[in-house]
């Protein structure tokens, strides 16, 4: 066969024509795997299509010789199984703090159980295990999580020289489309910032609130915090009713939704259940099944995370946060813990 020269226009013999589209970072359907080892170039170009030889495990996976599985693996479970440790609390919390209350309708007749309750979660041993351990272990592998992806992200496009690249220059992927460059961008590698991860940082700033005003705060003025229990909650709300019902407000609305939509991840149900639209695939029916899966899905998270949030605070706040304040000694005693918060 003659060799013919090979057309210097754009090609249109396609039956589908060829898209610039925007790089976007490599993420994977399974949060919990790693992503493929980066290819060793001679050039440190990460578009280079020399092959070069598998490199053997080494020790670098947390310390794990010869283990397959990198940081990311071993992070992802530790967000994970704190979690599961975690929601065992937090569902002990709801019954003593909520649903009991909620039945006695009564703040003195409710204190007895939360009393019994901390016997099993406010011991020497099981306050650490079951609350502080987790929840720092929970926050620390997602921000760790979030670092090591984005440096994996820049590696996979600027390659070993991503320190620089991605904050000087804008984006050039030959293989994906040149569009960034034409805009100006600058790729920076971070991951989507999910709802998820969005109501999980809230959270935890309103959590560590929580736990300074009804636990940090009492060992730290008066030693103890024997005193402490809905009453002193009701006080507060009686004393500081705006301040109080905003941040318990915000608290309910930001752990039960990240609780609920965190259990819909690690079940596999938030899946294209997010807040970006699903890719279309070009065929209509396909794409209109998955958009009604979507649609689906996020009613059903969302109304999930609403009945509980609900339900936490019709003994929360339609019961303990209207029992008022406390009289005697003890009444002076709590006025005492809440002067001591500035502007509280």
């Amino acid at each position: 066969m003659d060799d013919q020269p090979l057309p210097s226009g754009a090609s249109q013999a396609t039956h589908a024509s060829l898209l610039e589209l925007d790089p976007e970072p490599i993420e994977s359907p399974n949060m919990e795997k790693d992503l493929p080892p980066l290819p060793d170039h001679a050039d440190g170009s990460p578009f280079d299509s020399t092959p070069s030889p598998k490199a053997p495990l080494t020790s670098t996976s947390l310390g794990l010789s010869g283990s397959s599985h990198g940081a990311i693996y071993y992070l992802t479970r530790i967000q994970r199984y704190s979690s599961y440790t975690f929601t065992l609390f937090g569902a002990l919390h709801l019954a003593t703090t909520s649903l009991i209350p909620l039945a006695a309708q009564s703040v003195p007749a409710s204190e007895s159980y939360l009393l019994l309750a901390r016997e099993i979660y406010q011991t020497p041993l099981s306050e650490p295990l079951l609350v502080a351990l987790p929840v720092v272990a929970h926050v620390g592998a997602g921000v760790a999580l979030r670092l090591l992806r984005r440096t994996h992200n820049l590696q996979r496009y600027y390659g070993d020289n991503h320190h620089h690249h991605h904050l000087t220059k804008p984006l050039t992927a030959p293989l994906v489309g040149t569009a960034p460059q034409a805009s100006g961008a600058s790729y920076t590698g971070w991951p989507a910032f999910s709802f998820i991860a969005c109501s999980g940082y809230a959270f935890t700033a309103i959590l560590a609130a929580h736990a300074f005003m009804n636990r940090g705060l009492p060992l730290l003025v008066e030693g103890d915090s024997a005193n402490i229990g809905l009453a002193y909650v009701a006080h507060g709300f009686a004393r500081h009713r705006a301040v109080s019902w905003l941040a318990y407000s915000v608290l309910l609305a930001a752990g039960c939704g990240h609780m609920v939509w965190g259990w819909a991840k690690w079940l596999g149900l938030a899946q294209g259940a997010g807040w970006r639209l699903e890719r279309h695939t070009g065929n209509a029916v396909v794409d209109r099944a998955a958009r009604k899966r979507r649609r689906r899905r996020l009613v059903v998270i969302n109304a999930v995370a609403a009945a509980v949030a609900a339900l936490w605070a019709a003994g929360g706040l339609g019961v303990v946060a209207r029992g008022g304040q406390t009289l005697g000694w003890v009444g002076k005693l709590y006025d005492g813990l809440y002067d001591k918060v500035p502007g509280f």
